[in-house]
């Protein structure tokens, strides 16, 4: 019986061990349609949070239309950069560029090289357009 607690007790502690790094996965999805997303609407960003960043708002897609996700808030995450969803047009059509967490960050910032935002820390114009 002790035998069969401790072989237990191992399994748990080994499927516990594996959590975070399959909890940190992504999975990256593009979506591809023949319109155009509407212009970006304008949205007031809130003051800086520390540990946080803004992530802005942008037209997603639900199969029929596109629909405006609103900015949101995001834990910082040392050693990667958050590039935020876009629209490219492409030989295909309109392709949504899901974004997200990239490796290759500093401090948890945003890539402010992508659609022209910036991250708070550089003393930038934050009110995403």
């Amino acid at each position: 019986m002790k035998s069969l607690l401790c072989a237990l007790a191992l399994v748990t502690v080994s499927a516990t061990a594996l959590l975070p790094s399959q909890a940190m996965a992504q999975v990256g999805v593009n979506i591809t349609i023949g319109v155009p997303p509407p212009p970006p609407r304008y949205e007031i960003v809130p003051p800086p949070r520390v540990g946080y960043l803004w992530a802005p708002g942008y037209w997603n897609w639900d199969g029929r239309r596109h629909v405006w996700a609103g900015g949101h808030w995001e834990r910082a995450r040392n050693g990667y950069r958050y590039d935020r969803p876009q629209w490219q047009h492409g030989r295909n059509g309109w392709e949504l560029r899901r974004g997200g967490w990239q490796r290759g960050g500093h401090r948890g910032g945003y890539d402010h090289r992508r659609g022209g935002h910036r991250d708070y820390r550089d003393g930038g114009d934050h009110r995403h357009r």
